[in-house]
Formats: structure tokens, C-alpha cells, sequence
């Protein structure tokens, strides 16, 4: 008989848990339309004689770490999830991708608006930190300006030209958000253009993150 209260007590109260379900480093958290990213700090610099030591400008958010990763020497984190399964986690709390864009266009991405954060250890405890917090424009020591991040989904491509089967791109780049269209094969990116890329030169701001390679939170969350 006590085993059975136990066990009722037990249904009980996973019935007021909040609706969370996790899978290959990716936790969607459906009663606060937020999907959470197990990522890591990046390396700021790659130890590869092809990129002679030199520390380029951050120009997207998350990608996959070196040497998978198209855009792994400019990324403030690296995750190991497929970007494919992030878009799918978002469309499962009902935000439908809109599109991308890529190059010096006039066209604007489009898509449900998302705001990102990071949630960094603080106190033996975390906090959550807005992703423009953890960039800074080196010559103004400024953060970089509120903008509205997208979820576009990403664009489909031909891995083989000589067969129709085509793939989700950002599961090849290994790109998950871009902050300029520096490329497509990406499933979040802001309305910034090219022609803001040429002025706006962001690197992360070590005040707010930890050191490099230290596990953190990637969090993408329904604008309300």
C-alpha cells in the first residue's frame, strides 16, 4: 500500500514539473517557449598555421567548434547539436521559420522574432545575460546595439550537384546564428546588412564571459 502511495505521489508531481524535454544537448522548456543549448566558450583564436594566429571580428553568435565548423574562428560559443534539431525544437513550440538571406542584398531576413541569451556561472550559482551584452565594440568599448534576432530557418542545398537530394545547409556550415549575412546556411539571423558589417567590428566582452572552453547555456526564446 505504501509502495503504491509512493508511487501515485510520484505521477503527481511530474504532472506539475515543467514541461521539459531533452535530448542530444538540446532542452526544450515548452512553458517558457525557450529551447536550451549545451555550448562551450570559443577559442578566440584557432591553433592553425592557415589562420596565422590572427583574431578575427565576432561575425555569428553559435557554430560548431574547429575544424567542423565554417565560421568556428569567428563565433563567441560552440555546440555539438545538429542546427537542423534546434529549428525543430523551435517549430515544436509552434514559431514556423521564415527566410534567410545572404551577401550584400537589400532584402531583409525574415521570420518569428526570437531573443537569445546566455546563461553564464555567477556566485557558485548562473545568470542569465542578453546576448549584446556579451559582445563590445572594441573601439567604443561599447556593447553591441539591441537588435531583433530572426528565425529564418536555413537554406537548402545540393551537397552533390548531380543528384537532386538536397540538405538542410546549416547542418553542413554547422552555422546556428549569424549576426551579418555572411551566410545563409544558418537558422537564425539578425536584419543587420553587409553594409553595417563593414563598421560594426564586435569581439565578446571578457567582463561578462567566462574563460574560454567553460560549459554554459545557449538560450533561444519566443519573443513575447
Amino acid at each position: 500500500m505504501i509502495r503504491i502511495l509512493c508511487l501515485t505521489l510520484v505521477l503527481l508531481l511530474a504532472g506539475f514539473a515543467p514541461a521539459q524535454e531533452k535530448a542530444s544537448g538540446i532542452t526544450i522548456d515548452k512553458e517558457k517557449k525557450a529551447v536550451i543549448i549545451d555550448a562551450k566558450v570559443a577559442p578566440r583564436k584557432l591553433d592553425d598555421p592557415k589562420f596565422k594566429g590572427v583574431q578575427y571580428p565576432i561575425e555569428v553568435i553559435a557554430a560548431w567548434g574547429y575544424p567542423k565548423g565554417e565560421k568556428s574562428h569567428e563565433t563567441v560559443v560552440t555546440f555539438e547539436a545538429k542546427p537542423s534539431e534546434v529549428a525543430k525544437a523551435l517549430e515544436s513550440l509552434g514559431l514556423k521559420p521564415g527566410k534567410p538571406v545572404y551577401g550584400d542584398t537589400t532584402e531583409k531576413s525574415e521570420g518569428p522574432e526570437v531573443n537569445i541569451f546566455l546563461e553564464v556561472p555567477s556566485d557558485g550559482g548562473s545568470k542569465r545575460v542578453p546576448i549584446e551584452r556579451a559582445l563590445v565594440d572594441p573601439s567604443s568599448n561599447k556593447p553591441m546595439p539591441k537588435v531583433k534576432w530572426r528565425f529564418t530557418g536555413s537554406k537548402m542545398i545540393k551537397p552533390d550537384p548531380d543528384k537532386d537530394e538536397t540538405v538542410y545547409g546549416a547542418d553542413q556550415s554547422g552555422t546556428l546564428i549569424a549576426i551579418f549575412p555572411v551566410t545563409d546556411k544558418t537558422v537564425f539571423q539578425t536584419s543587420l546588412s553587409m553594409k553595417e558589417e563593414k563598421y560594426l567590428k564586435l569581439e565578446t566582452n571578457t567582463k561578462v564571459l567566462p574563460k574560454e572552453g567553460t560549459a554554459i547555456k545557449l538560450i533561444i526564446e519566443a519573443a513575447k
